[in-house]
């Protein structure tokens, strides 16, 4: 099963936090961020948290749209190849 990876980046000065991630672990993701602000060693914020928790949740729902139309497009498809068959 081929699975796609996705990325989200944050640069804050020299510091650099580049999290990878499936569409299956996504809760795991916002755990990780909280974990990261919690952590008085890091410069990850409670903010910076919430914003790539926002982008996380932006990037499914984005994904389930683009999942919705191909499903429409492939369901429509295949309607007008039976139509043209029963022809």
């Amino acid at each position: 099963m081929n699975q796609e990876v996705n990325v989200l980046a944050l640069v804050k000065g020299k510091e650099r936090y580049v999290f990878l991630y499936s569409d299956s672990n996504q809760s795991e993701m916002l755990r990780t961020f909280g974990r990261y602000a919690s952590d008085p060693e890091l410069s990850f914020s409670w903010y910076d948290a919430a914003v790539l928790s926002q982008k996380l949740r932006r990037k499914a729902q984005r994904n389930e749209v683009a999942t919705l139309i191909a499903s429409k497009n492939e369901n429509a498809t295949s309607n007008e190849l039976e139509l043209k068959l029963e022809d």
